[in-house]
């Protein structure tokens, strides 16, 4: 007896933005199964562009939850399916920047990368110094780019050559030019940390 495909979600076989305004569209219908799809494919997503934000990990969790709650509330209201990787970048950096800034005016926080470390029992202090001054001088840099560069250097990070479609989606730039603007601002990434001696 030959399997029946009809029974197949119509998100199947998709990729990239079509993949993801199938999903919307099942989802706005009821679909918990396309509602999971989303959640699942876009949430590294989300939690990159979070903590891309300089937050630590409980508050980075906080806000993911907030930006995809902010989903559900507007699942209907989003009128451009196919945007909706740029729509969830730009409320997860809202919603970050605007944790940040109550951080800032109340107890501070511990940097992010300070609390993704664990220290060895090992560790020598004088590489870790060394590695720790390299990653502050990074991030300095890295955070002087134009926001565009730091965005397209994330999701390029995250999703990979292979996925470029995902970026040129969630960045709203032609597939083509993702490569060529990638290198343009890795270019201005090295300037800045050769500026400052830390490219070494």
């Amino acid at each position: 007896m030959s399997l029946s495909t009809t029974d197949d979600p119509p998100w199947e076989g998709l990729d990239g933005a079509e993949r993801h305004a199938v999903c919307l569209t099942a989802a706005r219908e009821g679909d918990r199964a396309a509602l999971h799809v989303l959640v699942s494919e876009l949430t590294p997503l989300v939690w990159h562009v979070v903590r891309g934000q300089g937050l630590n990990r409980p508050a980075a969790e906080d806000v993911v939850q907030t930006v995809w709650l902010a989903f559900l509330r507007h699942l209907n209201r989003l009128t451009e399916p196919r945007a909706l990787a740029a729509w969830l970048i730009t409320t997860a950096r809202r919603e970050a920047v605007r944790v940040r800034s109550a951080e800032r005016s109340g107890a501070s926080a511990a940097p992010a990368e300070m609390l993704d470390q664990v220290p060895t029992a090992d560790g020598q202090p004088e590489a870790e110094a060394v590695r720790d001054d390299r990653d502050r001088r990074l991030w300095s840099a890295f955070r002087r780019l134009p926001q565009r560069c730091q965005d397209l250097l994330r999701l390029t990070v995250l999703a990979g050559r292979a996925r470029y479609e995902a970026v040129a989606e969630a960045m709203g730039m032609p597939r083509g030019s993702i490569g060529p603007t990638r290198g343009r601002c890795l270019d201005s990434l090295r300037a800045l940390l050769d500026a400052e001696g830390g490219s070494r």
